[in-house]
């Protein structure tokens, strides 16, 4: 085959006297680009690390201090009152250098050292300066003299151009709350849930708590704090979701939609040559740091290490725990079509293969008439069943030979893609029923037809249509959404399509065809794809998903009311919720704690005694006036809950911390045993949309990505 003759460097040819061996042109030249294309990389590398070093300064004002220092020297002026003189007596080479030499050597070093005292000042002020957060509290339009100044000082400490990672080091650490702060907001949140008994027996054992296992447990998370960046995150990373024992399908990735009322191509190859083009481009900007770091109110940055795993990552099995295996690159992506599996190298001479070309290999794929090879088909069940057993077949069917090179390439792949042979249509009078089955393709699929390790898949349908699956250890949804967005904003208004519908550009006849995947698949490893298939159709069965399409009004109009859209709906859920079981539920709704470095999440409780109090007054027949005041206090406690969590003063986590370290010590504390067993039968999160601003959604209105979501928290609402 023409591929084969490509991939390799050397034509051996055997002849009596020996082997000639004969060099391959075309080869040489393959490895001269690849070393270039390495080299700037590195290069790349380097650059944004001393550019992020010295943030929020810019290598160029070295320059500027060391000319400054020399200048004022000029003027026989000594601006280190002495200590250029003392550098000049110590220096090692100074019996080798001229009198003027050690002058100017002595007066760089000096400059040096001064700027960089600047920036550890600048960034430990800025870092002071970012550990305020009383502007959350503020009511909305009206900042206080003292945020105003803060907000500038802000500013004039940031620096200039701020590129994806240049705030980390300057943000703060997440605080460690008092015991007895989380105590008694735990209380608070129980309080609506319990009759007096229980309460009271609760609040028993949390005082006994407090005063006791508290402290000690306390003493070891502050000890940890002081020695790592986020004493939750490596935590919450390990024991909630890589230590997991259930399939990570449904139960742990999400998904995310495409546009609700367009579809830029129907067809298929051409929407996945324009969405994998703008992925990679995308990913060319996080690898350059391009992408501009998140602001809240255009100051505040937030925490960005979740995107360096974004692309090139897998989640590894393990019998006890898996672990998150990233590379620094790849340069393809492998691409599952009807049972079989291909490698796609999207660079070819050191460039990126333009969309017309993504798409003409694409369609490779999908003309491809070879065979799925035994037991290739349902191979990727492993990945959505329990983690033990597919740990142990990986260690056992899959540590060597061809099995182990096509598992390689799969979990190295930049992104795993799907062409699903079905259609999924999201229009007509039957929107409701149509995006049901759309939502459960994308969160489970047939549950072989996806990789759930992966960091993500991009799913293309037979008609078009797209989405995404991602895998949740690696990070959080919102930055999964950042890249989608970014997608599809770039494929519709910038790429865009012909009159035909196929991707613009032209294809290099050259281009090599996709590489079948190649697998050895034993009887031994088919039953327990087999077992692993079972156990994931039984839960994709069991989530009965239903989405209601509301048109009626927006969180605009919620706006003009004068009440946040986030507390509305989560009043309005408490009280759907009532209505529906006469009864009130531990409710979850995650907030991010991205304003401290490494942060991820915290949990919003949404059930509070404000919002019972006015559901119980609205479903009591109580006045208008009374209502209005209920929801209005609701909706303020509702708020003050998110931005609490938002600054660190949550609740769940400090506790998870503190049942961590209980279970490192041995101790069983009844307070904490109580924890445990509480039941998060109420899910409201969410995955959002509109992050940035390349959607005009006033011209295009129709061109809304509806965000996504995630499987349900409990097996059951009752």
């Amino acid at each position: 085959m023409a591929e084969a003759h490509q991939a390799v460097g050397f034509e051996f040819t055997v002849i009596p006297e020996g082997a000639d061996a004969q060099l391959s042109h075309q080869a040489l030249t393959e490895i001269y680009l690849s070393a270039v294309n390495s080299w700037k990389k590195c290069i790349i590398r380097i650059k944004n690390s001393v550019i992020r070093g010295v943030y929020p300064a810019s290598p160029f004002s070295w320059l500027f201090v060391v000319i400054a220092i020399l200048a004022t020297m000029y003027t026989r002026s000594d601006p280190s009152m002495g200590l250029i003189a003392k550098i000049q007596e110590n220096l090692p080479v100074s019996q080798s250098l001229s009198t003027q030499c050690k002058v100017l050597l002595s007066a760089v070093i000096f400059s040096t050292m001064l700027w960089l005292l600047l920036i550890f000042t600048m960034r430990l002020c800025l870092k002071q300066l970012l550990s305020y957060h009383r502007w959350m509290f503020e009511p909305h339009g009206k900042m206080s003299t003292t945020t105003k100044v803060w907000v500038a000082l802000v500013r004039i400490f940031s620096g200039r151009k701020p590129r994806l990672y240049s705030y980390q080091a300057s943000l703060p650490n997440l605080p460690v709350p008092a015991v007895k702060d989380t105590v008694k907001r735990y209380l608070e949140s129980v309080r609506p849930l319990m009759d007096d008994a229980q309460y009271e027996h609760v609040t028993k054992l949390a005082a006994e708590f407090e005063s006791s296992l508290g402290n000690r447990l306390q003493w070891y998370l502050k000890l940890k704090a002081l020695w790592v960046t986020n004493y939750v995150s490596d935590w919450w990373e390990e024991y909630v979701y890589l230590r997991g024992r259930n399939p990570i399908m449904v139960n742990s990735n999400y998904y995310v939609m495409d546009f609700l009322y367009v579809t830029p191509t129907p067809i298929q190859a051409a929407r996945a040559g324009n969405t994998i083009y703008a992925m990679l481009l995308y990913r060319c900007k996080l690898n350059k740091e391009e992408i501009k770091p998140w602001l809240l109110r255009s100051a505040v940055p937030c925490c960005s290490y979740q995107f360096e795993r974004m692309f090139n990552t897998c989640r590894i099995p393990g019998t006890l725990t898996d672990t998150i295996q990233h590379w620094k690159d790849s340069d393809f992506i492998v691409v599952y079509h009807k049972g079989r599996y291909f490698q796609l190298y999207v660079y070819q001479d050191g460039r990126l293969l333009c969309p017309r070309e993504i798409e003409f290999q694409i369609q490779r794929i999908l003309d491809d008439p070879s065979p799925a090879s035994k037991g290739e088909a349902r191979l990727g069940a492993l990945t959505a069943g329990d983690r033990i057993p597919w740990a142990k077949a990986r260690a056992k069917h899959f540590n060597s030979g061809i099995n182990k090179k096509s598992l390689d390439c799969i979990e190295k792949a930049a992104f795993f893609v799907t062409l699903d042979d079905e259609e999924q249509s999201i229009v007509g009078d039957n929107l409701g029923e149509s995006l049901d089955c759309y939502i459960k393709s994308l969160l489970h699929g047939k549950c072989y037809n996806r990789w759930f390790d992966k960091s993500f898949s991009v799913v293309f349908y037979k008609n078009g249509k797209s989405g995404l699956n991602g895998e949740h250890s690696w990070g959080d949804a919102p930055v999964l959404t950042h890249l989608w967005e970014y997608t599809l904003a770039t494929e519709c208004f910038q790429l865009g399509y012909n009159a035909e519908g196929h991707c613009k550009g032209e294809v290099d006849a050259s281009l090599a065809e996709p590489q079948k995947l190649n697998w050895e698949i034993s009887s031994e490893c088919e039953e327990q794809i087999s077992q692993s298939l079972e156990v994931a159709q039984a839960l994709a069965n069991d989530v009965d998903m239903h989405v209601v399409v509301f048109r009626d009004f927006g969180k605009a109009k919620v706006k003009k009311c004068r009440v946040n859209p986030d507390a509305f709906i989560q009043i309005a859920l408490q009280l759907a919720y009532y209505r529906d079981q006469k009864r009130f539920s531990l409710t979850y709704e995650s907030s991010m704690t991205r304003l401290f470095r490494e942060g991820r999440t915290e949990t919003v409780r949404s059930c509070t005694n404000e919002s019972c109090a006015f559901i119980r007054a609205l479903e009591g027949g109580e006045t208008t006036d009374v209502c209005r005041r209920l929801f209005r206090t609701a909706s303020e406690k509702h708020q003050r809950l998110c931005r609490m969590a938002s600054t660190g003063a949550g609740i769940d986590r400090h506790l998870f911390c503190l049942y961590v370290v209980s279970k490192c010590l041995g101790v069983e504390s009844p307070f904490l045993k109580e924890l445990e067993s509480e039941a998060w039968r109420l899910s409201s999160s969410h995955i959002p949309y509109q992050m940035i601003d390349l959607f005009d959604t006033v011209n295009h209105p129709e061109y809304l990505c509806y965000g996504g979501g995630f499987g349900p928290v409990s097996a059951s609402l009752i």
